[in-house]
């Protein structure tokens, strides 16, 4: 037990404490009589301190690593995005304080309740809760999606968010891991299940049909989520991006001429036929138009003074990705090129189009 608590770097009381409250027992006794941990049980403390350290308490810890349907691969998935959530509200609220401090630098009161909106109640985090102020169904690529379900009945909605795109006229259950996302669910929509896509706690064959919007680039393993919904779905329905094809950076002005970091956030991101291969998927281009009633990252491609705004910006989840200077320096520099007049040299064709191809695809199986 001393080698144990020396190598986790607790106390071997707090040990001693897991043990008399059944949270981590070792299984076996020395010769001597001493306490003696098998791999398992190491796995099993190491999962318990990584929920410890996250805030967790005692009770939830214990629900947690008694979860049978959970693995040790599913408790690391599960891990991997609470630390992805709790840094990406770290980098928000990095983003607040330095848009304070430039605030304060320039002379600029700022008032009580900024300062609560800040750091307080109503930070919530990075993205949720900015979501409602912007993100809203956009008809014509609901129209795609619902197309794409065929005649489902029933349907799982995959990292459903606040509860865009789902289909009022099929029996719709919804999983979001995010509770900032599940408290913004407005009321009567369908039930919601805390859960990963990489684990999703239903038979095989539950539904007629999954489908995930927009998501996919937030989870730990996107393959292992999609082959999931494969699992629990005839149909599988996901909208996401095309990363595949040669220079796709450029497809966009914002990544091509202002945040080349967009880049670096897809670096691991699998590509579009990798995705399609793991659950049988046939792909088909979703084009953006010009008036996108959803805030999605491309949304303002024709109305480029949108991304000034920075309630635009806080609900989509690239700013946050590419970290507060990487934002202040494209803000500014696309500023400074619509009142200069550059922007429009370089794209005033954009005002003859409709829709544009901005790499938004639907995988269909």
């Amino acid at each position: 037990m001393g080698r144990v608590a020396e190598l986790a770097g607790v106390s071997v009381r707090t040990l001693h404490r897991y043990d008399d409250i059944g949270l981590v027992r070792p299984s076996a006794r020395t010769a001597g009589g001493y306490r003696a941990y098998a791999a398992g049980d190491v796995e099993r403390l190491r999962e318990v301190l990584a929920y410890r350290r996250l805030g967790f308490g005692l009770r939830e810890i214990a629900e947690l690593v008694g979860d049978r349907s959970a693995d040790a691969v599913a408790h690391l998935r599960r891990l991997r995005g609470l630390l992805l959530e709790r840094r990406d509200r770290a980098a928000a609220m990095v983003a607040a304080i330095d848009r304070e401090l430039g605030a304060r630098a320039r002379g600029r009161t700022v008032t009580p309740e900024e300062q609560l909106e800040l750091l307080g109640a109503r930070l919530y985090d990075v993205i949720g809760g900015a979501y409602p102020a912007t993100r809203r169904t956009e008809p014509r690529i609901a129209a795609r999606i619902r197309d794409a379900l065929g005649d489902a009945r029933t349907v799982l909605n995959v990292g459903a968010g606040t509860g865009s795109y789902e289909p009022a006229d099929r029996d719709v259950t919804a999983v979001e891991p995010s509770a900032v996302m599940r408290g913004q669910r407005p009321a009567g929509s369908a039930p919601c299940v805390a859960a990963a896509a990489e684990n999703l706690p239903f038979a095989d064959g539950s539904f007629d049909a999954a489908m995930a919007v927009s998501t996919v680039h937030h989870w730990s393993d996107p393959a292992a989520g999609l082959r999931e919904m494969r699992r629990v779905a005839r149909r599988v329905v996901v909208l996401t991006f095309d990363t595949d094809e040669p220079g796709w950076q450029d497809r966009f002005w914002l990544t091509r001429d202002y945040l080349p970091e967009f880049a670096a956030v897809l670096a691991d991101f699998p590509s579009l036929a990798g995705m399609a291969d793991a659950i049988g998927a046939r792909t088909e281009p979703v084009p953006v138009p010009w008036d996108c009633a959803d805030g999605l990252f491309e949304a303002y491609w024709r109305r480029p003074e949108a991304y000034l705004e920075d309630r635009v910006r806080r609900a989509m989840s690239v700013w946050t990705r590419v970290g507060p200077e990487a934002e202040r320096r494209a803000v500014r520099s696309l500023g400074d090129d619509l009142v200069s007049g550059r922007w429009t040299e370089r794209n005033g064709g954009l005002a003859d189009l409709d829709t544009a191809d901005l790499g938004l695809r639907l995988l269909i199986a």
